[in-house]
């Protein structure tokens, strides 16, 4: 398989994503509470690139716009209504979806001066048939020690397209 076709394999991958969903998240800064919200996953024409909406029913989650597709590796680029902007690698398989956010980042504009800087990661595992997604959040501000952040599921909300 040629790297040109492996890139776009890649790249088809998140196809599994695409349509509406509904979401239920839970953080540790909002105790007892379940946050619901919509995203949805869409091809750009050409399908060389995934739009990711996300918009969450509380004025503390920001809405999101995300676009994943091959620059330099497999990326997601995500801006939200703060004015963050930030660079994650990111892979799905048949049972799983991944981002890694690194520690240094091009813009936290948004958060306080004196905040400390911090990496991410994501795992999202496919259940009942990929109709749920069960996804972990987690934060490390030392690189080493990880300590869950927030909580998201994803239900399909409509039939995949075929």
């Amino acid at each position: 398989m040629s790297e040109a076709t492996e890139t776009e394999a890649a790249v088809r991958r998140f196809g599994a994503l695409v349509g509406e969903w509904t979401t239920e998240s839970t953080h540790p800064a909002l105790p007892g509470a379940v946050v619901h919200g919509q995203a949805t996953f869409e091809w750009l024409e050409g399908e060389r690139f995934l739009i990711w909406r996300e918009r969450a029913d509380h004025p503390d989650f920001p809405d999101a716009i995300v676009i994943i597709g091959w620059t330099d590796g497999l990326r997601a680029h995500s801006f939200d209504s703060r004015g963050v902007y930030r660079v994650v690698e990111t892979r799905i398989s048949d049972g799983a979806w991944e981002f890694v956010l690194p520690r240094e980042q091009p813009s936290d504009s948004a958060f306080a001066e004196g905040t400390p800087g911090f990496a991410g990661r994501f795992v999202g595992t496919f259940e009942d048939d990929g109709n749920t997604i069960a996804g972990r959040f987690q934060l490390s501000y030392d690189g080493e020690n990880w300590q869950d952040d927030l909580v998201t599921t994803y239900r399909r909300a409509s039939a995949p397209p075929e």
